[in-house]
């Protein structure tokens, strides 16, 4: 039997950012102000207060990423409690919590979230006629996973 999960019009929006991709995430935020009016942003720490300020709006900040923010998100995600993960991560820098970062994106991947990584995927999500309607998303089957012999 397909499961499936809706997103209401409002969707819930993380907004995460490694240091060297806050600026570019804040740009990316301050341009679609108007859209992103629209829907309940949660952030991680620092990136909660940059956006805040910067949107001049209520952004609901969770801890610091390497902090256990980046862990509050992937519990929001596994509780369906969220709809879409917009996180600006730095490929070019070794972060000391890469392991919390890639727990982060294989709980979003495994739980079918809208996943962007970078600006121009992010444009697409946000101009996407789905933001702003009601939308089914499927939740994999994971019974057979979860009743496997251990």
């Amino acid at each position: 039997m397909l499961r499936v999960r809706k997103l209401n019009a409002r969707k819930r929006i993380a907004l995460v950012a490694h240091d060297n991709k806050k600026k570019d995430l804040i740009e990316w935020a301050e341009f679609n102000k108007t859209v992103l009016a629209r829907h309940e942003l949660i952030a991680t720490g620092t990136t909660g207060k940059l956006l805040e300020n910067s949107l001049d709006r209520p952004v609901k900040a969770l801890l610091s990423g390497p902090l256990g923010g980046d862990q509050q998100i992937g519990a929001l995600i596994a509780s369906g409690d969220l709809d879409v993960l917009i996180f600006f991560w730095d490929p070019m820098e070794a972060q000391p919590h890469d392991s919390d970062v890639k727990a982060l994106l294989r709980v979003a991947i495994a739980w079918n979230v809208i996943v962007a990584n970078d600006r121009a995927t992010a444009d697409f999500i946000l101009t996407s006629p789905l933001m702003s309607e009601e939308y089914m998303v499927n939740i994999p089957d994971y019974t057979s996973y979860l009743n496997r012999k251990i």
